[in-house]
């Protein structure tokens, strides 16, 4: 794998299985695992996040993991802040000789650190979130149009994602030169398919077992933390909804129905943007998500022997 990529990337949508065939892969080839996910860095949001911990130990060990815990709920992490941490867990990885598995379905991130976009470090500018408050999606969109973009944007369907990139172009008009340079990366980049319905059957189910599984509760000792409702609003989905319950805005059954509804729709967001990696330039292998382990990281290997990207 070295010799041939830089690293090897597993993508696919919401329970396809991303984490568990990472771990397999990597507990094969000497690897350890960075996170490409949005809302893991968070600590104690775990259930919520479908962080599965467990996942990432097999036979008695545990396969090392990157970018999950790594700053406190309430924060905004941004992508800005994932590119400086991806690169300086990777270079340390490889530095100790070990090769690096890429593993998630933030499609955003992964594409900015396999493409190497260069980006501003931009603080927030409350004055103009003040301006911009009473803003609809579409008044954002179109206030986008008139600006130069740095990447694709089509990952911007909802108002804080709106407002951030106004932010983002505002900032760069004053600083033009203030971004980062990161070399693009050679990836083997792996995704895996399920079919629509399976999909939309595997997304339920797995609501159902976090419910059970106390994710309310993780989410109200979040509210009793201290934490503000609205930032936890601003994390989406589990945080959104399950929050406004919590407040009182919905009723349960509601939330549930409302929250599923949801994540069927995001599955459907992150299949739209993998498709559009491959648009932009950045080929991609799909994968039987539910072909048996052994046939999957038999069909891997023979990619990496290969060494055709």
């Amino acid at each position: 794998m070295a010799n041939a990529f830089d690293i090897i990337t597993l993508l696919g949508p919401t329970a396809s299985g991303k984490t568990s065939l990472a771990v397999a892969l990597a507990a094969g080839c000497d690897a350890e695992i960075i996170s490409a996910d949005s809302r893991q860095v968070y600590r104690r949001m775990d259930i919520g996040t479908g962080k599965d911990l467990d996942e990432y130990r097999v036979n008695g060990r545990v396969i090392p993991y990157h970018l999950i815990d790594i700053c406190e709920p309430g924060t905004q992490y941004n992508l800005f802040a994932y590119q400086r941490d991806f690169h300086r867990v990777y270079h340390d990885i490889r530095l100790r000789g070990k090769n690096a598995v890429l593993c998630g379905g933030t499609g955003l991130y992964i594409e900015s650190v396999l493409k190497g976009f260069h980006l501003p470090d931009v603080p927030a500018n409350p004055t103009l979130r003040g301006q911009l408050k009473d803003k609809t999606l579409a008044d954002l969109t179109e206030m986008l149009r008139s600006y130069k973009t740095l990447h694709n944007t089509t990952e911007v369907d909802t108002v804080n994602r709106a407002v951030r990139a106004i932010e983002i172009e505002v900032y760069l008009q004053d600083h033009p030169q203030e971004t980062s340079r990161y070399a693009p990366l050679n990836s083997l980049t792996i995704g895996l398919m399920l079919d629509r319905d399976v999909r939309r059957r595997r997304i339920t189910e797995r609501l159902h077992e976090r419910l059970r599984a106390g994710m309310v509760d993780e989410i109200q000792a979040l509210l009793d933390s201290g934490i503000p409702a609205e930032n936890l609003l601003y994390y989406g989905l589990e945080y959104r909804f399950v929050t406004r319950y919590l407040l009182g805005e919905l009723s349960y059954s509601d939330m549930v129905s409302q929250l599923e509804t949801g994540i069927h729709q995001f599955a459907k967001r992150q299949m739209t943007w993998f498709r559009g990696m491959e648009k932009r330039g950045l080929p991609i292998h799909w994968l039987d998500a539910l072909a048996p382990r052994s046939e999957q990281l038999e069909q891997i290997r023979t990619w990496m022997e290969s060494g055709n990207a």
